[in-house]
């Protein structure tokens, strides 16, 4: 129960719809390299990030969408191999429609 209510406030907390999208990207801490891992769930604030890193709360990272340049973004959460993010600065409209574009043709749809 603890944690459906925990979902349920960050489902409330978000400023943004999110739209559902696997898409392969670039992500790396500061002073580190990229690597690839997976976006779900993508709104102009933020993202839900599939990735084997271990991240914390609070933590910076960069996140690279394909075809952009790369965006700084903080951990809010994590649960396992998943950790929401936002992003400094927020996704322009027509850049999100494009990800998730790009997340479907990916796919196959």
């Amino acid at each position: 129960m603890g944690a459906e209510s925990h979902f349920e406030q960050d489902r409330k907390r978000r400023n943004a719809e999110r739209r559902h999208v696997q898409i392969g990207i670039k992500v790396r801490r500061p002073g580190e390299t990229w690597f690839s891992s997976r976006i779900a769930d993508l709104s102009v604030t933020g993202f839900r990030l599939q990735s084997f890193m271990k991240l914390r709360p609070g933590d910076e990272l960069w996140l690279m969408l394909p075809g952009f340049e790369g965006r700084r973004a903080r951990v809010l959460w994590t649960r396992g191999h998943e950790s929401g993010c936002t992003f400094e600065r927020p996704l322009h409209p027509a850049i999100l429609d494009h990800v998730v574009q790009m997340g479907l043709r990916e796919a196959g749809q």
